[in-house]
């Protein structure tokens, strides 16, 4: 709890002109700080998953030449499901040498070079999220990773968020001014920072992953989407 005083040359400057960043709130009364977090669930209508190709050659022309066939094969398959190019995006290409560790002779042997491309793909039918990795292991893709599932507009399930946490603001600041001897509150300052907890996406090797005939089991279940408040209250009488 902080006590803001109004200083004399603070109440003339009120009637000089200033930038947003130059205006400092006063208040004669005690002051309360509070941090409220507030988080909305909602069900996801995007999901983002990634699909990489690795490929092996002894020399790193052919590398990178194999794995540029096959990671071609992997697009083409994610643009035949409908997919637009605006949600497909490269994240990483590589090449690098292969070493296999001698133990006989305590020696690095080359073993040629891997080329590996990675590309993240943006799902708007989440019902179709399991069906999609299926046909990009299918098409050639190596590993897989995600889903990571998100709402792609929160505007509504935010502007709830913000309700709740501005009322549940000013309840809290009206107990604290209670047990102080006040009757009110007025608020003096606002500040938000965005919140979420879309869950991390999971990589898996292609091999890893069992193959069967019904379609790899998503469960998109609900994604968090909220706010972080800071406010200011003023205690009054």
């Amino acid at each position: 709890m902080k006590n803001y005083l109004m200083p004399l040359a603070a109440m003339a400057a009120i009637s000089v002109p200033a930038s947003a960043a130059e205006i400092q709130i006063q208040a004669s009364g005690p002051v309360v700080e509070l941090s409220v977090n507030e988080t909305v669930k909602a069900r996801p209508d995007i999901a983002t998953v990634s699909a990489g190709v690795t490929s092996e050659a002894m020399n790193a022309v052919d590398a990178m030449r194999l794995n540029a066939a096959e990671m071609d094969a992997v697009i083409k398959r994610i643009k035949a499901l409908g997919i637009k190019a605006d949600d497909i995006q490269t994240t990483g290409i590589n090449l690098s040498p292969r070493y296999d560790y001698d133990r006989d002779s305590q020696k690095q042997i080359f073993r040629g070079y891997s080329a590996s491309n990675r590309v993240s793909v943006i799902l708007r039918k989440v019902s179709e999220t399991g069906r999609v990795l299926d046909s990009l292991v299918a098409a050639g893709a190596t590993d897989i990773g995600g889903p990571q599932f998100s709402i792609d507009n929160d505007t509504s399930a935010k502007a709830q968020a913000r309700k709740s946490a501005m009322e549940r603001a000013r309840g809290q600041a009206m107990e604290y001014a209670t047990w102080a001897g006040y009757t009110g509150v007025r608020l003096l300052e606002v500040s938000e920072s965005i919140a979420g907890d879309a869950p991390m996406p999971m990589m898996r090797k292609a091999n890893d992953i069992a193959v069967s005939a019904a379609p790899t089991p998503v469960e998109p279940g609900l994604v968090g989407t909220g706010v972080n408040l800071t406010v200011k209250y003023e205690m009054t009488r």
